[in-house]
């Protein structure tokens, strides 16, 4: 099933479900809104959006999310460009990336300093840097994600090309997977999947984050031109009820993994690992901005310089259209 022919059909049992469910006259109350996911949206990395709806912050504001799985950021995206969904989740750098194609999307929230993407390596494997994974293999989500972006970007940084390394899209369950089995040397992984590899692995990795290369990004909140000029108010309450939970993570990932775990049940039991994880992540990703959220243009305008450079786009955008900081300021 298409994404579009599965937004359609959420829609449509979210408005059966309302019908159903509220009393006569409240069936409206909660606007109903498709959020976008690049990958299952059970997995730890889409906490901060999990949790926003679990405790209450997105109803508080009017709105009833319901998160559907898109193939990765760059189809995100597309999806949201083409107002197939009103917001939807890839990196800071994903405008970058489509809008020089044509496509009217922006970020309106960035949710940390950091990157997302960490190459993570068997230590077994002797890579100790991103210019030793030549003749390796690497594991991806896909090649519509944006953190196949971030790998191309890390290569470029060493002198390296797709065509230097063998790179696989997998899957989520697949991306960490297939290096713990030793069918990958390495992962373009985010931070719970550096969790997962090390713990399977017993600390014998090399982590490199995509930072330490290139000017790489950390998730977004992605929305299109149209939305901003017609639905303001709902784009503010997505990066207001979601830069709370990331807040929430970050004062204290033992109390938001408790939570999170309530609002996931597939991770029911794994309260320790989950605030593991959480902890990565703040340090990894949502640690470093002045203002939870702002996006930082400088940063920007470097990285798609350094796109260009690398012939990853071919052609540069404004960088005000790239962004915005209204909802976050």
């Amino acid at each position: 099933m298409s994404v579009i022919a599965t937004i359609r059909k959420v829609a449509a049992a979210a408005v059966l479900a309302s019908a159903v469910v509220l009393p006569a006259g409240q069936a409206s109350a909660l606007e109903k809104v498709n959020y976008l996911v690049p990958a299952p949206a059970f997995l730890p990395a889409f906490a901060p959006w999990m949790l926003a709806k679990h405790l209450g912050y997105y109803k508080d504001a009017g709105y009833d999310v319901t998160f559907v799985r898109a193939k990765g950021g760059v189809d995100v995206a597309k999806q949201v460009g083409a107002g197939n969904a009103p917001v939807g989740g890839g990196l800071g750098d994903t405008p970058i990336i489509v809008r020089a194609n044509g496509v009217p999307v922006r970020s309106a929230a960035l949710l940390g300093g950091g990157a997302l993407m960490v190459l993570v390596a068997r230590a077994d494997r002797n890579i100790k840097s991103p210019k030793d994974l030549k003749g390796k293999t690497v594991s991806v989500l896909s090649y519509q994600d944006t953190t196949y972006y971030a790998l191309l970007g890390t290569l470029a940084s060493v002198g390296l090309t797709k065509d230097d390394v063998k790179i696989l899209a997998v899957g989520p369950r697949n991306v960490p997977g297939f290096v713990i089995a030793g069918k990958a040397d390495a992962c373009a992984c985010v931070p719970d999947w550096e969790i997962y590899v090390k713990g399977a692995l017993k600390g014998n990795i090399v982590s490199m984050p995509s930072q330490q290369y290139f000017p790489s990004m950390a998730q977004a909140i992605l929305t299109s031109d149209k939305m901003i000029k017609e639905k303001p108010k709902l784009v503010k309450a997505m990066v207001e009820g979601t830069l709370k939970a990331v807040k929430f993570i970050m004062d204290d990932p033992a109390k938001a993994a408790a939570e999170y775990v309530k609002a996931v049940p597939q991770h029911k039991g794994k309260e320790g690992l989950m605030t593991a994880i959480f902890k990565n992540f703040t340090d990894r990703t949502y640690a470093g901005q002045k203002v939870l959220g702002m996006n930082d243009p400088a940063k920007l305008e470097k990285l798609q310089d350094f796109y260009l450079k690398q012939g990853i786009i071919r052609k540069k955008t404004p960088i005000a259209d790239l962004y915005t900081n209204a909802f976050v300021q």
